[in-house]
This record gives structure tokens, C-alpha cells and sequence, in this order.
């Protein structure tokens, strides 16, 4: 059961976080001029912080189910999570800041912290599975990191052509065929998905002796998460019609 647990947050945090860092990756593509960039931003603004949710809950899965795992993940990958972590900040405070002030220069600056912080994070994850799935490790590592973060810039493509109108829906779809943005969102989801479960079964799963403490506690919390989740995405599941509240 612990397993299940880890491989849902884990899983759910590739497809739901991975849409986000794509269309962060893809923002200069996507958003030629400040207005445009507003409403791609807006695209991603209702479901950024819950997708964050998914990652914070997998490291918690990690730490307290299974802890030797986490620390052979997080503790021996230091030169990987730091970069991850820096770039997680970068591109939040780009997402948070850029529109607190008018001026272009303010906020170009944060539409690059946006799509270095975005980049940062596909290539950081794509190293790491690249050490878990090929053992990889250094500069090498990253031609299979590269065509992580392809995969994640796709399904960033796919997930904004989902939310956009007009013109900025058909760049987004460049890869989808006019309509197929929602076939290509799944395949991509997919794509991340079938990562991360061969990842996961290279990895040395055994909980820890809190487990089945914790089990209990996380399976009563999870459809709270995944409730609310779901109201999020009901609730904005029309496509964007302007600038959002970032």
C-alpha cells in the first residue's frame, strides 16, 4: 500500500506540475509581447500552487514512509536538488512579481526568471531520473535530462493550448493538429507517467518502520487533496478569457 501512496503523489505531481513548468518553458514561444505573456500566465495561475501541493505531499510520503529512500534521493543528489529548489523559487517569484509593477524592464526580467526557473526544473528532474533509471551522472546526464524537459515542454503545449483562445491556442497546438490538443495532453501525461513508473521500479522500495503509523493518517487526508484538486479544475475549466490575478 505504501508504494501505491508514494506512486500516486509522485505521478500526480508529473502530469498536474509538469503542465505548469512546460508552459513556463514555452513562454517566450507562446507570449510575444507583455499582454500576451499576461494571459499565457493566466493559463497556468488557478493550478500552479495546488500542483505544488503534489510535490510537497510526495516528499513527505518520502521522508515519513520511506526515509531511507529519501535520503538516498535528496541527500546523496545534492548538486541536483539544490538547482531543482533554486529553480522552483526563481520561477514562483517570476510568477508572483512580474505583474506588480507596470514597467517592461520589471517585467521582463521576471518572464526570464519564469522560463530559466521553468527550464531549471525540467532539466533538474531530468537528471535525476536520469540517475535512477541509466545511473548517470554528470555532464552526460544531460541528453536524456533534455529529452525530459521536451517532454515537458510538449505537455506544457498541450495543456495551454487546452486553456487558450484565438491565436495563442493555435501556437500552442502547433504540435496537436488544430483540435487534438486533448489527445496529445494525454499522450504526454502518458509519457510522464510511464517515466516515473520505471523510475520507480528502479528504486529500493521498502518503508520504514513509521509506516504503519502514517499510512492511515495519509490515506484519510488524500481525497481531501484530491477534492479539492478536482474543484479547482471544475471550477476554471473554461479557457482563459484575460489576465489572471499574477
Amino acid at each position: 500500500m505504501e508504494i501505491f501512496v508514494l506512486a500516486f503523489f509522485a505521478l500526480g505531481y508529473l502530469v498536474l506540475g509538469g503542465a505548469d513548468i512546460g508552459v513556463g518553458m514555452t513562454l517566450p514561444y507562446l507570449g510575444r509581447d507583455g499582454g500576451e505573456r499576461r494571459e499565457v500566465i493566466a493559463a497556468i495561475a488557478p493550478f500552479f500552487l495546488g500542483n505544488e501541493v503534489w510535490l510537497v505531499s510526495t516528499a513527505g510520503v518520502l521522508a515519513g514512509l520511506f526515509p531511507e529512500l529519501e535520503g538516498e534521493l535528496l541527500s546523496g543528489n545534492v548538486a541536483v536538488v539544490v538547482p531543482l529548489l533554486l529553480s522552483w523559487v526563481a520561477r514562483d517569484m517570476g510568477l508572483w512579481l512580474r505583474g506588480r509593477l507596470p514597467g517592461v524592464r520589471w517585467q521582463g526580467f521576471w518572464d526570464g526568471a519564469i522560463v530559466a526557473g521553468s527550464w531549471g526544473l525540467a532539466l533538474s528532474w531530468g537528471v535525476l531520473l536520469s540517475d535512477v533509471l541509466l545511473g548517470l551522472h554528470g555532464p552526460v546526464a544531460l541528453v536524456p535530462a533534455l529529452l525530459v524537459a521536451v517532454v515537458f515542454g510538449t505537455h506544457g503545449l498541450a495543456f495551454a493550448a487546452l486553456r487558450l483562445r484565438g491565436e495563442l491556442r493555435q501556437r500552442a497546438a502547433v504540435l496537436s493538429g488544430g483540435s487534438g490538443e486533448a489527445r496529445t495532453y494525454a499522450l504526454t501525461a502518458a509519457a510522464l507517467v510511464g517515466i516515473g513508473v520505471l523510475a520507480g521500479l528502479r528504486l529500493p522500495l521498502t518503508a520504514g518502520p513509521t509506516a504503519a503509523l502514517l499510512t492511515p493518517v495519509i490515506l484519510a487526508v488524500t481525497p481531501l487533496l484530491v477534492a479539492s484538486q478536482a474543484w479547482v479544475w471544475w471550477t476554471f475549466r473554461h479557457r482563459v478569457t484575460g489576465p489572471s490575478y499574477l
